[in-house]
């Protein structure tokens, strides 16, 4: 089928975006009541606003000339007409300007453009930043934040943090190396603690606007002219329409109520400025709606859009719900859901048919001649207080000679998911668990939650102990004491050296991988764990600890933590020693009211030893599995890999650092976390630099995605940039991931339990990427949940007063991070109480002069020097419109938190 070639005469640059009439916050054209549009429509077919998509045959040619390129689109949560998607070449990111360039692609779409002539090109003014060519949506932000987590219902690993920006934060033990950023995105939109922050104007959108309002920060040194432009292009298909096409928002009436249309539709107008205003049919609204439309002002609705024509500016859409009151929690949390495509509902009773229905359930005889019989080990889980999934266990038996025998257990979760079942494939499709603040949203049946097998009733199978099947990796330690110097393979062929320079000398003897049967002995928090840790000598009282079974003593427990986190400590240090990446970001936990569930409270979650203890054995069997699957199965393999970061904002970020007079070495991940450790010292100043200088980081960095390995040709790619290992997957937590489920099934595999699963590489990237895919949104669902709940402490319990940390200096603004509660905010100089303000360089470093008004006419204006990296007081206040707070800079000398100024800032 032949398609026009509706070209588009694209407006030079400079005017206004999109086409003549309105421009407005959620789209641009002709309003609703327009009498012209309409009588154009009765002479006529309307003309296109947006062009026609090219066919699939000439968008698979261009892709292959490469005169078409692809990316994930990224629109500018501040600035809607702003996108971009990311370049192949990983220099700067290729801008789409405006609304009809973006031709009806939503946030996330994966997207076919085509470059414009360069006359078209976006200009690059010398002065500005180029940050302000890159853009500021949640897609930038490297995965995988920290999501909220609750005293009431913990997640496992929200106590386990990474080792970088990029891996499981949010919910991993076995943290891949960190990954970000949940706390600096919290209520209003996605912000990147970065060089610098490239929205202008306030945050709700009501500042002006200037010109000058370019974060100013240390300018890049190359020639103009090879930086004066910044490639654009215009999207021409979308070749998977990833964003779910889901809203939350608000219903209005047309402004002409004599048109046709004011007699068929409403408007909704989705909070997502993103997201084009919708016509939604009257039949869908309630029906006092045309009559008392002011009733309705402040409930949230949820629409789906169904169809978006070429000829419209605002997009069809069906009305699928009435959530709630806004503001209030449950109504917003069901529309944060909603959008991200969460499948929240219930499960089946197909699905549960899958499950067994003899409750309680216990293992059949049969398993006991398939699995090793391992229930008189001693056996235990470390988990959060109040954590739900209980999917692993270690052991620690010390051997006759010495040794060390290390178990990890994971529960076998693919016994009770039969492939090709029911379970299996919605298991498949919602792909990972979702966690909220106040609660969680499982990828799997809530009944095979906690040890990876059903029971209507968790304490049936957890709170007595039962029997439990697993997978586990044994692994036999040689531990020598003493400064040793490590022995030659030649003197133990079979050993792999582990670690170390200090203590312990760990080799790894040898591996075992198998299905095994398991009597777990207790339920240890980190909080007991650490406990133990902190007292190696002194008994543990009873009575601060669970219940043991009584085969097991406390002591003996004590002791395999002990040893544990022993093995553990040096398999951390060696993996430093080998280049591993660790960013530590700042973690918000809540504190919630039993009765109302309204957030009394919030602190910065501290990362402990017993944490760490975890994380460390979680990563060795992950790689282990890694190393085990690729090598049975080169082509069919389930892998994770984090590729390097994006080259271009590493250089600007190098480039900042440089005129900042920071000696970062850039030059691997390694190097990086060196320098992070090395530049700074143990003082509050030192400290709170060292957090900023992280959050930065954090935004050159990639997402770690699932592949399979027959797809990737260059092995290279294969590599964990932020754990500087050749191969990484994801085993450990096959409850709450179905990826992990699909590598417990290759691992069966490899030891001869089952054939190979009937997928070939082309099936099972399908499958990785759908994971990599609810993945993302099960980050981007849990950052919102913690912004919804920190919004309102704000509210509830604010004004909320922090040390912070300037960022960013702007010519009548700066950007702080708030170091008590680990966000980002904005701070206005003409909303402080100021007789004057005077921005400039000073070398290559931008600076803000602040005059203050005297409070008391006799005294004199108080000056203040507003630099990078200044040191200052802050106030969190919240704002008229619901869920929105502002931060303002308290006045030097007043009573607050800091008192006189630390003399290094000086």
């Amino acid at each position: 089928m032949s398609h026009p070639d509706c070209r588009l005469n694209l407006r030079p640059l400079g005017t206004p975006r999109g086409v003549s009439s309105v421009v407005g916050p959620h789209g641009v054209g002709a309003s609703p009541g327009d009498k012209k549009a309409k009588n154009k429509s009765v002479r006529g077919k309307k003309k296109s606003i947006f062009e026609t998509y090219m066919s699939k045959e000439d968008v698979s040619e261009g892709l292959k000339r490469g005169t078409l390129i692809q990316g994930v689109l990224r629109i500018n949560p501040k600035k809607f007409h702003e996108a971009f998607i990311p370049s192949p070449d990983g220099d700067r990111d290729i801008f789409i300007d405006g609304v009809v360039a973006r031709n009806r692609a939503l946030n996330g779409d994966l997207v076919v453009v085509k470059l414009l002539p360069e006359e078209q090109w976006k200009v690059i003014k010398p002065e500005s930043n180029d940050k302000e060519t890159e853009g500021t949506d949640e897609l930038d932000l490297p995965e995988e934040p920290f999501g909220s987590h609750l005293p009431q219902q913990s997640v496992k690993g929200y106590n386990d943090s990474p080792d970088v920006i990029i891996e499981a934060q949010f919910d991993d033990s076995d943290s891949e190396g960190g990954h970000g950023n949940t706390q600096n995105v919290l209520v209003d939109g996605v912000k990147k603690l970065s060089v610098c922050v490239h929205d202008k104007g306030k945050e709700d959108g009501d500042a002006p606007i200037t010109k000058e309002e370019s974060p100013s920060m240390p300018q890049d040194t190359r020639a103009f002219s090879e930086k004066s432009l910044q490639r654009s292009a215009k999207v021409v298909y979308i070749l998977d329409k990833k964003h779910s096409r889901a809203a939350t928002g608000f219903l209005k009436l047309l402004a002409d109520k004599n048109s046709d249309l004011f007699r068929k539709y409403a408007l909704f107008s989705p909070s997502d400025h993103r997201v084009p205003r919708i016509y939604v049919p009257l039949k869908d609204c309630p029906q006092d709606f045309v009559t008392r439309p002011k009733d309705y002002a402040n409930t949230l609705f949820i629409c789906r859009i169904v169809d978006w024509k070429q000829d419209s500016s605002f997009a069809l859409g069906q009305l699928a719900k009435s959530l709630g009151q806004a503001g209030e929690i449950e109504p917003e949390t069901e529309g944060i859901l909603t959008e991200y495509g969460v499948d929240f509902s219930e499960f089946s009773s197909e699905v549960l048919d899958c499950l067994p229905q003899r409750l309680p359930w216990t293992i059949p005889p049969e398993e006991f001649s398939k699995r090793r019989d391992l229930r008189k080990d001693c056996i235990f889980t470390i988990d959060p207080s109040t954590a739900r999934d209980l999917d692993d266990a270690l052991s620690c038996k010390a051997l006759a000679d010495g040794n060390f025998e290390v178990g990890v257990h994971i529960a076998d979760v693919s016994y009770f998911v039969p492939e090709g079942s029911p379970l299996d494939k919605v298991a498949a499709e919602r792909a990972t668990s979702v966690y909220l603040v106040q609660k969680f949203k499982d990828g799997q049946s809530e009944q095979s939650q906690d040890s990876g097998y059903p029971g209507e009733k968790r304490a049936q199978v957890v709170g007595d102990y039962k029997r439990l099947l697993v997978w586990v990796l044994i692994t036999k330690w040689w531990a020598l004491p003493g400064p040793l110097r490590r022995l030659q393979p030649a003197h133990r062929p079979e050993a792999h050296a582990a670690s170390c320079n200090l203590g312990l000398r760990l080799m790894i003897l040898g591996e075992w991988f198998g299905r095994t049967i398991i009597r777990s002995c207790t339920k240890l928090s980190y909080e007991h764990a650490q406990s133990m840790i902190e007292s190696p000598t002194q008994k543990i009282p009873e009575e601060e600890l669970p219940p043991i079974s009584p085969e097991h003593s406390s002591e003996e427990v004590h002791q395999a933590v002990l040893n544990l986190h022993g093995i553990a400590k040096q398999l951390r240090q060696q993996r430093f020693v080998d280049g591993a990446l660790r960013l530590d970001q700042l973690k918000l936990a809540f504190t919630l009211d039993h009765e109302t569930g309204l957030p009394q409270g919030c602190h910065i979650y501290e990362y402990r030893d017993s944490n760490k203890l975890v994380e460390e054995f979680m990563l060795l069997a992950n790689m282990a599995v890694a190393h085990r699957t690729h090598r049975a199965f080169p082509e069919r393999a389930l892998l994770r890999r984090h590729p390097p970061p994006q080259t271009k904002m590493l250089n600007d970020l190098m480039e900042f650092c440089d005129q900042m007079g920071l000696p970062m070495d850039f030059s691997s991940a390694g190097a990086l976390n060196k320098s992070l450790n090395k530049t700074f010292g143990d003082d509050k100043y030192s400290l709170a630099r060292k957090e900023v200088l992280t959050n930065m980081c954090s935004r050159p960095m990639q997402m770690a995605l699932y592949f399979c390995s027959g797809v990737l040709q260059d092995q290279a790619q294969f590599r964990h940039y932020a754990l500087n290992v050749p191969l990484y997957t994801h085993f450990t937590s096959p409850i709450r991931r179905f990826a992990d489920v699909l590598v417990h099934r290759l691992l069966a595999a490899t030891l001869g339990y089952r054939e190979l699963p009937d997928l070939e590489p082309d099936a099972l990237q399908k499958q990785a990427d759908h994971c990599n895919d609810r993945r993302m949104a099960s980050k981007r669902v849990q950052e919102l949940s913690t912004g919804l709940f920190f919004a309102i402490l704000v509210k509830e319990s604010g004004p909320l007063e922090s040390e912070a940390m300037v960022l960013g200096v702007l010519n009548q603004a700066f950007d702080v991070l708030v170091l008590r509660y680990g966000v980002q905010k904005r701070i206005y100089c003409n909303a402080l109480p100021l007789r004057s303000h005077h921005f400039q360089r000073v070398g290559k470093k931008p600076e803000l002069t602040l005059v203050w008004e005297p409070e008391d006419l006799e005294q004199e204006p108080v000056q203040q020097v507003i630099g990078i990296f200044s040191l200052v007081d802050v106030v969190l206040r919240a704002e008229t419109t619901a869920l929105k707070y502002s931060a303002i800079l308290k006045r030097p000398g007043s009573e607050g938190l800091l008192g006189p100024q630390d003399e290094e800032e000086a």
